[in-house]
Formats: structure tokens, sequence, C-alpha cells
């Protein structure tokens, strides 16, 4: 046969040549094929299957009688008296005396006999799969997933929510730091606001701790949690909570498989990335070109489908729902507040006080009554703090001994907040004025980061430290220098350097010393006379005589008019 023909082409040239005349020895000399093959070929347009190969033989065969009889017995045996994987090896071996075969080849007989055994007893039909078709805008699945994503250079572990309209397959995903219930009510919110409006049929959900305080045996009936019933009534969710277990997966297998193509596809490699916020972002951008992607064999894409189902949803409540959860915890004595086993810091000045928390799914905010006095991002381990340095700053001035070793200043470096140049400043400030005066001067910089940018406060600290000026009023007067001739924030017209030379005069630092002196205007009084003062020498003749004049006549004292004492 030639190289690259099917054996169908081969059979169709010998029939055709056969119908032309051509000689069975003929057909084999010119397609250089045997005497089976033209015959075959002459009796069938259609090649014959290969027969398979007989199954090879293997060392378990003698005992597979054997292991299907503990199966079968083990369908009326009680369920916590049945045999496992182990048990039947061991008797294998003890009872029956195998040997020289493994445990994996039992394993894996046994793993594909079982269920074949319950099939064959009665007991169990195979497990079938429906296909099933939704209306547009009538249903939708939510689930969660875990991924791993490389935050600031750590790597740690994020909870992805997914919401899946079955109709177009259009999926909203957002990435939260907690799978809490705050990330539950947020990832509906935002869903809903990406879609424009929210399914008039039934969302399908697991049994999530957010939305379900307790299944009622093996019915669909659920006792649901008190903010979950409030928040489906606001947006008027109708829930289907899928059985319980592995069997209850499949019941929403569209979001259970979005979950696993989106992982695959979206954080393959790890992404790394600043923030969660960023992180979002990206996904929100990924989620917009899914829209071009066909699922399976369906004639058009996600996003013209999603089109068509846009009218069909209910329109989105005129009034917002609070997704995240108030707390009042009172201010300890380390300025530190304790949500959720995390603890949070907020300026020293509310330390024995009670504010209040609104927790969401990757942040809090502190409140004294109706004003915000802190924001952190929330931590995703247990039992861990973030601290902010800006908090401890008027403590610090009065304690300046406690900076060097403070926890919250560790934090302050691993964040890059508290750079290499606030070090070589510091250091150089202590060596200059001592310990306390230069802690309390870097302290004193420190508090410029409250009403300017870190970016210029860090290079007046460098132009600082290069002239020797060490001192927080000389950090101050570079940094506001710096600010000055950064990118205008406003309007107002700057001339730029447009010459090599003039950008080399720009960026040169200059001494406070000279720059003062170069300021002054010139000084045109005379020079002053001190010849006046020469009479107050202790040697007044000395000082006459120098002079060339004569000593001027000392006045008499008069008489005093004090009376004697009675």
């Amino acid at each position: 046969m030639p190289p690259g023909q099917s054996k169908v082409e081969l059979y169709a040239a010998l029939r055709r040549d056969a119908r032309e005349g051509m000689s069975n020895r003929a057909l084999e000399r010119k397609y250089r094929v045997g005497w089976r093959t033209v015959q075959k070929a002459l009796s069938s347009a259609w090649p014959q299957p290969r027969e398979p190969y007989a199954p090879r033989r293997s060392k378990l065969d003698p005992f597979k009688p054997v292991i299907d009889q503990m199966l079968l017995a083990d369908l009326d045996a009680p369920r916590k008296q049945r045999h496992t994987v182990v048990r039947i090896y061991r008797r294998l071996i003890n009872e029956h005396a195998m040997d020289d075969v493994s445990y994996q080849v039992v394993r894996a007989y046994v793993a594909k006999r079982k269920p074949e055994i319950r099939v064959e007893a009665g007991r169990g039909p195979a497990q079938v799969f429906i296909e099933q078709s939704h209306l547009a805008g009538a249903e939708a699945e939510v689930d969660f997933g875990e991924v791993a994503v490389r935050l600031r250079g750590e790597l740690v572990k994020c909870h992805l929510f997914c919401l899946r309209l079955s109709f177009s397959g259009k999926a909203v995903h957002r990435v939260f730091a907690s799978g809490g219930q705050e990330a539950f009510f947020e990832g509906h919110e935002h869903a809903f606001r990406v879609l424009g409006g929210v399914p008039f049929g039934k969302i399908r959900y697991d049994n999530l701790k957010a939305a379900v305080a307790s299944v009622l045996g093996f019915t669909r009936r659920r006792v649901e949690t008190d903010r979950w019933t409030a928040f489906r009534s606001h947006y008027g969710i109708e829930p289907f909570y899928c059985t319980p277990g592995i069997e209850g997966a499949h019941e929403k297998g569209g979001v259970e498989g979005q979950i696993g193509w989106f992982r695959r596809n979206h954080f393959v490699p790890v992404p790394e990335i600043d923030s969660l916020a960023h992180l979002n972002m990206l996904i929100d951008e990924w989620d917009l070109a899914d829209e071009a992607r066909r699922i399976g064999t369906r004639p058009r894409t996600i996003g013209e489908l999603f089109a068509v189902e846009r009218p069909s949803l209910k329109p989105l409540p005129v009034e917002t729902f609070e997704t995240g959860r108030w707390f009042t915890p009172r201010v300890d004595r380390f300025s530190q507040i304790t949500v959720r086993t995390s603890r949070y810091s907020v300026p020293t000045r509310f330390i024995g006080r009670q504010v209040r928390v609104l927790l969401h799914a990757s942040e809090l905010v502190v409140f004294d009554g109706r004003t915000e006095i802190a924001q952190h991002e929330r931590l995703l381990t247990k039992s861990g703090s973030r601290l902010e340095l800006d908090h401890y700053l008027e403590a610090l001035l009065r304690k300046p001994g406690a900076l060097p070793g403070a926890t919250v200043l560790e934090q302050a470096r691993a964040a890059g907040k508290f750079t290499p140049i606030h070090e070589a400043w510091w250091t150089a400030a202590c060596n200059a004025h001592g310990d306390t005066a230069g802690t309390r001067a870097l302290i004193e910089v420190l508090l410029l980061h409250r009403h300017m940018q870190h970016d210029h406060v860090v290079a007046g600290l460098a132009a600082a430290l290069q002239v020797g000026a060490l001192t927080a009023d000389a950090a101050a007067l570079e940094a506001r220098r710096i600010a000055d001739n950064d990118e205008p924030t406003s309007a107002k017209p700057r001339r730029r350097a447009t010459t090599e030379a003039d950008r080399a005069v720009a960026a040169t630092v200059t001494s406070l010393t000279q720059r003062r002196l170069v300021q002054l205007p010139k000084d045109t009084r005379p020079m002053p006379d001190v010849s006046i003062y020469d009479q107050l020498l202790p040697s007044r003749r000395a000082a006459v005589a120098a002079a060339g004049r004569a000593p001027a006549p000392r006045p008499t004292q008069k008489p005093s008019r004090k009376k004697p004492p009675p």
C-alpha cells in the first residue's frame, strides 16, 4: 500500500482497476499487496475491522472469582463491616495462598468491579445524567472555589465567587480574602450589578453556612440565617438548595465546571499582584473577554446568548443593601481593636473608647460616631495583626525609645512604607543629635506623610541626607521644594528645563545655609563704631591714654540726706 493512503482508498482503487479488466495478479504487482487483500477488496468496499488482541493474562485471574464473591457478600453486610481493599488483599494472601501479586493490582480490580457487581445484582442502576434546558433569565448557579495568588510576594489562598447564568453561560467572578457571609453578599451584589438584573427563577446553592443554618433531614427544607433571609428578600431571590455531598455538586454542574475552567485558564501560572482590588480589575476584563467564547457545540457565543437573556432579568431594587457587618469593639491599651480574632490599629487618642467597625469581605472601616478614623485591608489569616505606623506617632513623640523595637515599625518595613532612606536618615540623625533627639526628629518627619505624598517625603529625606541637613525642618523644606518642582497637579504652567545643563542645575542639591545667604538682600549699612564703649574698660586711664584725651573730672559725691534712726 502506498504511504499516506488509507485502507478504504486502497480498496476503492483495487475495485476500480478490477472493473476495468485488470487481473488479480496484475493488481497484486501494481499495488504490492497479497492475494488475500485483493480478495477482500473485491468482496467488500469497506475494510473489515481488525480483530482485537486476546486479553493479556494476569496473575490475579485465578483469584478474581474469589474477589467477586467477597464484593457480592458485602451487599448484604452491615455498612461498617464490609471489606476494604486491604482486608481483601490480606485474605487472599492468608486464605488463598496468593503470591507475587501487588496491592495496586488488587486495588485497581476492586475499583473497577465493585460498581459492576452492584449493578449486576440489581442493587442500583448505572449512573445516568440527563441534559437540561433552561429558559432565558430563569436560572442561575452560585458557588465558591479556592485560588492561590502571590500577594506582594507571598503565596496566599483566596476565595473565588462565581455566579453563572444557566441559559447563556455568562459568569461573573470575584476574589475575596474570606469566604464568609460578607463575601457571599458582596459577590451577589457585584454580579447583579454587572448583569444588570436578577434571575426571575431559581438560583442553585450549596448548603453554605452563610445562607443555611441547618439542614432539616433528607428534604429540601432549610433553616436560613436571618441576614441571608433579609438579603434574598431585598433582591427577590428564590433559592434552590442542592443535596448535601457529592451528589449535590452534580445538581449545579455548570458553575462547578465554570470555576475549574476559569482557574485553569486565568490563574495558571499563579498571578502576582499588589492588592486584591487590582486582581478584581483583571478579573472584570477576563469576564468581558470570555463573552467571545463558545461553550461546547453551542451555535452562538456567550455574549450573543447573554444579549438575548439580559432583557428577561428582573430589574435591580432602587435601594442598596448593606453587605458589611457591624461590630462595636473597645480600643485596648495597645491602641488596637479585635475583630474576628484579628487585631487592627486605630489612632492612640481613642484608647479606652468604644468604636464602630464595618467589616467587609476584603477590608474593614473604623468609625468614631460617623467619622471615619481608620481603614485596613482585611487579614487573610486568623490571630494576626495589622498595624499602621501613623496611628502611633503622637505616642512615640512622648516615648521615642519604644520605636526601635516596635512591632508596628517591623510591619511598616515589610510593607515598604519605612524605606532604607528613612533608616539612613534616622541613623545619621541619631549620630548627630543623640538617640532621643534623632528619633524625635524622625517622628516629626513621619508626620509629613499625612499631608504630603510618600515619594516626595522620601526624596526630601534623601536630599537632606546628602547635604547633611539632619533636622525635621530641613527635610520638610526639601520635600516641599521637590513637591513644587514635580509635575503640577493644577492648570498652572511650569517652566521646564530644556537643556542638559538646566536639568543638571535643577537636580543639584544646594546647602540650606548657602541658599539662605543667597536669598538675603545686600547690606548697605556702615560698619558699627565701638569706641564710645571704651570707658567701660577696667583700666580707664590706659584707655584714655590710648585715645589721647584728658580724663573727665569725677563727679563729687553729695552728702546723704537720710535721717539717723531714732
